[in-house]
């Protein structure tokens, strides 16, 4: 169960964990129990979390964790965002939530703006429509992000 109490999967170990700790050691970031747990969690991790979604994960021992600061989860993100191992995904209303940056399993965001739920999919159709466009305006697009707004089946069932 996601700290969101929605239950979206776990992502399975890619290595991505090992790749963040090298690049921000190469960086010259310094090794610290914060940032860790704050990787671990990520790795664990599906889809994208906010910072507060982070912090009480944290507190609540995930990521093999401990508590961390706000401050010092943003600073990290910051961090991890500056090398592109994190990538943030602007839901709408100000807020924005992040996720670890894999190589495989690219996806989009379903928000539902009733209860705040952020549904991952994936979807070959869109992906091959996004390359036509691309092909037809002669734009070469380098990363792309398609987050839908509406409401989820709970909250629609329930309206």
């Amino acid at each position: 169960m996601s700290p969101t109490g929605h239950d979206h999967g776990v992502a399975a170990a890619d290595g991505w964990s090992v790749r963040a700790t090298e690049a921000l050691a190469g960086a010259g970031y310094r090794r610290g129990g914060a940032r860790a747990a704050l990787i671990g969690l990520l790795d664990a991790q599906r889809c994208a979390l906010s910072a507060a979604e982070i912090e009480e994960a944290l507190r609540a021992g995930a990521g093999g964790g401990r508590p961390v600061a706000r401050a010092s989860i943003y600073r990290i993100l910051e961090e991890l965002e500056g090398l592109k191992l994190v990538t943030r995904v602007e839901v709408g209303q100000g807020l924005a939530r992040f996720e670890a940056a894999r190589e495989e399993g690219h996806h989009h965001h379903m928000v539902c703006d009733a209860c705040g739920i952020v549904i991952p999919f994936e979807d070959v159709e869109l992906e091959r429509s996004i390359q036509r466009l691309a092909e037809r305006v002669t734009f070469t697009v380098a990363e792309h992000d398609v987050v839908l707004h509406g409401a989820c089946g709970e909250c629609a069932a329930s309206a």
